[in-house]
């Protein structure tokens, strides 16, 4: 028992041995950490270049205004462009450290090739009075899109070439997963190099076949821009299909149409702008139905089923609106009998062509039932609309649309009538 005991004991004294051992090197080891990182950090150098990017915010930072009135409103050349210079441009006092060169960065895309259109000069626009959009100004930066005035501007298109032609039936699956894809989806063919190009569609029957097809996803909507899943899945369904018929396919770089797809939202959210005239009834009479229906039909009008009257052109075009100015809309099986205290003339600006005139014509017959219904015509606050103020209204609505024709978008034309739907 005695010999037990003695190992027992000398196991213990070596084990304490062992654990003094490790917390020893443990200690030891912290130390060193310890040392090592207030070498590395303890140090409290002043950031020279923090110092300089302090010192030039503290004396150039401009505070966002929200302008008061229509007279801030920057003057414009003919050419659509805004005579006043960027707040970059212009420093004052001293600053430490090299000169920055007043020049202009361009804006990078997350591509291999940058675009090479034309910056496009934006106007600041104020609120329209009487718009009928949470779209108060347009104030950001409009970055210029690839190939302005093509259809790769608005569309990601995969071009496909064939030796023998293909044959409708040999399309009908893809032509019916033309709406898997968020956004709408055309199909072209060209029967040969000389043939002009025609939209295939699944009642169509082609006799001779395509050699070249191209399919083309609208990048962006009023819904807002292509997702990149969107875009990688109807690639692959073209490369599929383009294997299934033995047919050469180019399928141009997700990334950039994707890139593509973001400054085109961004463009139609500056510009997607409505105009709404409101007139309301004076000491808190109302119009009724039946009047409004009667004033509306004679001018013109025709109602529609989604409670709106509408007037339209030769081509059966919307050119503006007639709606309530209380929340229930004009259906066609109660608009007699009903009771409002307003109406509101709506023009949507990227819809219509030559919106100058269209609007003087929308002006002019709000003028009409002012009279006829014994009302006034007010902004969205209820406060009177003046001569200057529908002329301020015009004036940005002329530079609206005179900015989407520089981005070769014109107002009313059909690429607008695709983004703009």
């Amino acid at each position: 028992m005695m010999n037990m005991s003695e190992l027992q004991i000398s196991l213990i004294a070596i084990g304490l041995i062992v654990v003094m051992g490790v917390v020893l090197f443990n200690w030891m080891q912290q130390r060193r950490y310890r040392r090592g990182a207030e070498e590395a950090f303890g140090p409290k150098h002043e950031d020279v270049l923090l110092r300089e990017a302090m010192s030039s915010e503290q004396n150039e930072r401009i505070e966002p205004q929200l302008d008061k009135g229509f007279s801030q409103e920057p003057r414009m050349e003919p050419d659509g462009e805004s005579t006043e210079k960027p707040a970059e441009e212009t420093t004052e006092g001293p600053t430490e450290g090299p000169t920055k060169e007043p020049t202009e960065k361009p804006i990078e895309e997350p591509c291999e090739e940058p675009a090479e259109a034309a910056e496009i000069a934006k106007p600041k626009l104020e609120p329209l009075i009487g718009s009928a959009r949470a779209i108060t100004a347009v104030e950001r930066e409009s970055a210029p899109l690839e190939e302005d005035n093509s259809q790769e501007s608005v569309d990601y298109i995969i071009e496909i070439r064939s030796e023998k032609p293909i044959m409708n039936s040999s399309m009908a699956e893809v032509l019916q997963r033309r709406f898997d894809f968020s956004k709408p989806v055309r199909w072209l063919g060209q029967r040969s190099s000389e043939a002009f190009w025609e939209e295939i569609t699944t009642e169509a029957n082609g006799k001779g076949g395509y050699t070249h097809l191209r399919g083309c996803l609208q990048l962006a909507d009023r819904a807002g821009p292509i997702s990149e899943v969107s875009l990688s899945e109807f690639r692959d369904m073209a490369e599929n299909f383009a294997t299934h018929v033995a047919a050469a396919v180019n399928c141009p770089n997700i990334h950039k149409a994707y890139a593509r797809a973001i400054l085109l939202d961004e463009f139609c959210t500056q510009v997607d702008v409505m105009v709404g005239i409101n007139i309301i009834s004076k000491d808190n009479s109302v119009f009724t139905g039946a009047k409004i229906r009667v004033l509306a039909e004679t001018s013109g009008f025709k109602l529609g089923a989604e409670g709106l009257f509408h007037y339209r052109d030769e081509n059966n075009a919307i050119l503006f609106s007639l709606g309530n100015y209380e929340p229930s809309p004009f259906l066609p099986g109660s608009v007699r009998t009903l009771t409002t205290r307003g109406i509101t003339f709506l023009l949507d600006i990227p819809g219509v062509a030559n919106g100058e005139a269209v609007f003087g014509q929308m002006i002019h017959l709000a003028g009409i039932f002012t009279d006829n219904l014994g009302g006034i015509m007010v902004d969205d606050n209820r406060i009177p609309l003046s001569d200057s103020g529908i002329r301020k209204i015009k004036q940005q609505l002329i530079a609206i649309q005179s900015t989407m024709l520089s981005r070769n978008i014109p107002a009313g034309g059909e690429t607008a009538l695709r983004l703009f739907t």
